[in-house]
């Protein structure tokens, strides 16, 4: 019951007021206006920079214990690995320097071998050039002594013809008697001194040897001779006087 009375006295509300706008609709009532002057704003524009939006980053899910010693594991035997990988090229490494090392020492080896018998080999070939050398050397010193002794002898020969042709013996002398004497020349072949070296013990034939020697003056023929040869065997002649004959 109650509430059948509200529900009545609300339509009646409704309907009172609907008969007052009406009311007012036709008496002609207007409202109160008040005039209002709007001025233009002047915006500044500014350029708006957007931030980033920030990704959510997904939450990290809690590490199960055991992974986290698998991760601990793994990182070691990683890091054991690479170290034996390093361990490993270090040795390669010192093992390719040994070698390169060995090598360049066997090289020097080898060519010091190889120096060695190249100098072996010259020493050799320089001891049979010397030894030829002085083969031939002595071979044409030989040769020279002999052709030096030829002519020495011809020269004696012709010394020993003008001391006979020059010496008077003595009416003293005797058989064994002999003097020897020293004829000191000059290249031009001139008797430039006398010595006795040995006298006979006869002063007659000492004197007629000595007269003998400075009678002859000059061996002409000795201004042909070689001077070394000369010097060799000339400077100075001995020469042996008896009453048989003359010794040079």
């Amino acid at each position: 019951m109650g509430s059948f009375l509200s529900y009545s006295v609300a339509i009646l509300v409704s309907l009172a007021l609907h008969l007052g706008l009406l009311v007012l609709l036709f008496v002609g009532w207007h409202p109160e206006t008040t005039k209002v002057m709007m001025q233009p704003q002047y915006i500044e524009a500014k350029l708006v920079e957007l931030a980033p939006k920030k990704t959510a980053q997904p939450k990290a899910k809690p590490i199960p214990q055991k992974a986290k010693v698998d991760e601990a594991r793994r990182k070691r035997e990683e890091k054991l690995r690479a170290e034996k990988k390093r361990q490993q090229k270090l040795a390669a490494d010192k093992k390719a320097l040994e070698k390169k090392r060995q090598q360049e020492l066997d090289e020097k080896k080898r060519l010091a071998e190889e120096q060695r018998r190249r100098d072996e080999q010259e020493a050799e070939r320089k001891r049979i050039e010397s030894e030829f050398a002085e083969q031939l050397a002595a071979e044409q010193a030989q040769i020279n002594a002999q052709e030096d002794e030829r002519m020495a002898n011809s020269y004696r020969q012709l010394i020993q013809q003008r001391l006979s042709e020059n010496w008077s013996r003595p009416p003293s002398a005797r058989l064994g008697m002999e003097t020897l004497i020293r004829i000191r020349l000059v290249p031009t072949g001139r008797v430039v001194g006398v010595t006795i070296l040995t006298s006979s013990g006869d002063s007659a034939f000492d004197r007629s040897v000595e007269q003998a020697a400075l009678k002859v003056e000059q061996f002409a023929e000795l201004q042909g001779m070689d001077p070394a040869l000369f010097e060799r065997k000339f400077r100075q002649v001995d020469v042996a006087f008896s009453p048989e004959d003359l010794r040079l």
